[in-house]
């Protein structure tokens, strides 16, 4: 077995040649520069190995290994080193390694992966992915939602590996395969589809080879991107992807699969990672490390900008859209205030234009005369793509030329929208493989095909549900939004037509926010919301639970009071540092100001026991003080533990004046609760259970009633509550 030496190892070649790479000095990126003596070839790259043996010396199978090698690491350049922020700006290209940022990352600590159930646990970086021994397998999903950033964590791996980057869990990984699953459409085997796609059309190492090479590596991953986009992930004929999943192909192998959602089917032994997206501090990273510099000006500007357009502040959760927003924000004098998602988006694509049309008016540049607001044809070929039963967004350049014409093609090319892919001939797509920068952008022209349909005379809301049969809104909730705010007639339609009990009322109301209409009765329509309950369970989905924060954002911005937020079993802490409530979910509440009451319950009897979440003295503090209006907070349940007692030379002044009231129940309708006393920093309990009438006493007087709290307890908890005494 042999190992490769890394080129910047050797300062000098056996023939004398720079150790510069090759790939360099000519310019080429998508072939490997060989010495060739009849059938003695192997990378110009290296002339020896790590074990000091002459390269000519190496056994054919070796030189084979030593080329698959080479040829992964030139393959993954040419992606890692593209990384292109803004879609318009060609000439502004990073290495992943320059831009890349950390969002959240999160693992869900259960033994079988299809479970929703249970909280996600934070992991400390990307690297955590592999080398955090809590989610130890062989196979790992990581989820995220578009433009969350799966793509990009695969290729800052992909550097990682190819420069064998010190502390990365992939600087000793002989052999890495990174396949992205959009292109596998009719490709049954997971060996042909690495031929195919990362070895090019050189016929000297073959699908028998590359098998042999990663079975008797010395350790090989393989991660497959996107499984979400995977043509074939309902193939009745079988395919190795499909065999990988149930654990039947690379048995001992770590494989990597990222997707939007999970597969049908997944081996008990899988783990679940999921991306939460860019908090306020991965922002401010990344607005200095790739906007800004150290510019600090510059960087409250962009704050600014993001803290005066509200409705935008869960979209630019998603890393790619805040990526652009920064970009643009900071380029752009006239950068305004959005009232709504698709104004903000409307206004993003007329600065792809404009720009477009600035660069076409310097000397010996292509002209381009296409109206931004003819795009038909494209609107209809988005539509198709993601109304289907299985979503295929990509598309064969020319059938996409013959479609939409050369001139409308090579406009949207140079606008960034299209992103041209290079494609070895294979199955359906016979060249050049597109795409749509992201899928939000498909979604934008979708909805404009909607509305033109839905705004011709004559039509129903029989069409209007024929066009909306596979776009879920969990799945595609901005087709939905860009709809509504493109044309009124049509959103007042689409509002009317979202009664489905798996649509949440909150989930209208951002699509009547989206309306490009009535501003008020959407307002009316919040203040109505927030004026009974507002409830995030563990069990919504995130749809549900990212539009009830959304409310909660324009509430909080409105000054609309919010009477009472009921967190059932998904508080996970408040962090005291963004000031701000972390739900289990890894979604954040950050404008609670206009909350009067708050609720945060947990486990209320039963067999077994949770494990507790402390909440600590800083952190209740911390939330009392962010929550300006809240006049009451309520624990309920014995699954969080408040702070045992709070000295009284810490409560602020203000706290005291304002006399908040805290309760913890321990159980419920048994009267097993206690009440914070501002006044020294004690718990005062309460109990009802077999007592008459409402008994308050003072902690270190627990001990008197102490038999009847155990008796409440257990008769309504079981003996497991036992642990629970301390309280």
């Amino acid at each position: 077995m042999i190992e490769v030496t890394d080129d910047h190892d050797d300062a000098s070649t056996d023939e004398g040649m720079s150790a510069t790479d090759p790939m360099e000095q000519t310019g080429s990126e998508d072939r490997i520069t060989r010495v060739c003596t009849g059938d003695d070839w192997v990378p110009r790259h290296h002339s020896r190995t790590t074990l000091g043996k002459p390269l000519h010396r190496l056994t054919e199978k070796q030189k084979k290994k030593l080329f698959f090698i080479e040829a992964l690491k030139n393959r993954y350049k040419v992606d890692y080193d593209r990384v292109q922020p803004i879609p318009y700006i060609k000439d502004r290209l990073y290495c992943v390694d320059k831009v890349y940022v950390e969002g959240g990352f999160e693992f869900m600590p259960t033994e079988h992966a299809t479970r929703d159930s249970g909280s996600w646990e934070r992991l400390e970086s990307y690297k955590s992915v592999f080398s955090d021994q809590r989610i130890q397998s062989v196979r790992r999903i990581v989820e995220g939602e578009p433009g969350y950033g799966k793509t990009t964590f695969t290729l800052q791996l992909a550097y990682d590996w190819c420069h064998r980057v010190e502390g990365s869990p992939m600087q000793d990984v002989e052999v890495l395969v990174i396949l992205r699953m959009r292109q596998l459409s009719g490709i049954r085997s997971i060996y042909r589809a690495i031929e195919v796609y990362l070895l090019g059309s050189d016929p000297r190492v073959r699908e028998a080879d590359i098998a042999a090479i990663i079975r008797e590596s010395k350790s090989a991953v393989v991660i497959l991107d996107g499984y979400d986009e995977y043509p074939d992930q309902h193939s009745k004929r079988g395919t190795d992807v499909q065999r990988i999943l149930k654990l039947t192909l690379f048995e001992n192998i770590p494989v990597i699969l990222t997707t939007r959602y999970l597969p049908d089917y997944l081996a008990p032994i899988t783990k679940r990672v999921r991306l939460t997206g860019f908090d306020e501090i991965a922002r401010d990273e990344y607005i200095r490390k790739a906007v800004v510099g150290e510019d600090k000006i510059a960087l409250s500007v962009i704050k600014a900008r993001l803290k005066g357009n509200p409705v935008l502040e869960d979209l630019c959760q998603v890393p790619l859209v805040f990526v652009m927003f920064a970009h643009i924000a900071h380029e752009n004098q006239d950068f305004q205030n959005f009232k709504s998602v698709t104004e903000f988006f409307r206004y993003m694509i007329r600065c792809f234009h404009e720009h477009l049309k600035n660069k076409s008016k310097e000397l010996n540049t292509v002209r381009y005369s296409i109206d931004e607001n003819e795009h038909a044809a494209l609107d209809e070929l988005a539509f198709l793509a993601i109304s289907q039963a299985n979503q295929h967004i990509t598309w064969c350049r020319e059938g996409m030329c013959k479609k939409l014409g050369q001139d409308f093609y090579e406009t949207y090319l140079a606008l960034g929208i299209f992103v041209e892919g290079e494609v070895v001939p294979y199955s359906q797509c016979r060249g050049v493989e597109v795409r749509f920068y992201h899928k939000l952008f498909c979604e934008w022209y979708a909805a404009h095909h909607i509305v033109r349909i839905l705004s011709q005379p004559g039509q129903n809301m029989s069409k209007l549900e024929a066009l909306f049969r596979h776009i879920e809104p969990e799945d595609a909730q901005y087709v939905y939004r860009f709809a509504c705010g493109l044309n009124r007639d049509v959103g007042f339609s689409i509002i009317h037509h979202l009664t489905d009990p798996r649509v949440t009322f909150q989930f209208r109301i951002l699509c009547m926010l989206e309306w490009a209409g009535d501003v008020k009765g959407t307002l009316d329509s919040v203040r109505n919301l927030c004026a009974g309950t507002v409830i995030i369970k563990v069990g919504d989905n995130r749809l549900l639970q990212r539009s009830t924060v959304q409310l909660l954002d324009i509430a909080a911005s409105r000054g609309i009071p919010v009477s009472c937020l009921h967190l059932d079993r998904c508080f996970s802490k408040f962090d005291v540092t963004n000031s701000c409530i972390v739900l289990t979910s890894g979604l954040q509440l950050t404008n609670l100001k206009t909350v009067k009451v708050l609720r945060v319950e947990g486990f209320m009897g039963g067999e077994t026991l949770p494990d507790p979440i402390e909440v600590t003295r800083e952190e209740l503090l911390g939330l009392l003080q962010t929550c300006k209006t809240l006049g009451e907070i309520r624990f309920e349940g014995l699954e969080y533990l408040p702070p045992q007692s709070i000295p009284a030379e810490l409560i602020p002044p203000t706290l005291k004046t304002r006399n908040i009231k805290v309760t913890h129940e321990l159980v419920r309708h048994h009267g097993v609760a206690r009440q914070l006393d501002w006044d020294n920093g004690q718990w005062q309990h309460q109990i009802t259970a077999d007592v008459p009438g409402r008994v308050w006493i003072y902690q270190e007087e627990l001990d008197q009633v102490n038999g009847m709290e155990e008796l409440a307890i257990l008769s309504a908890v079981g003996h497991n509550a036992r642990k629970w005494q301390s309280l």
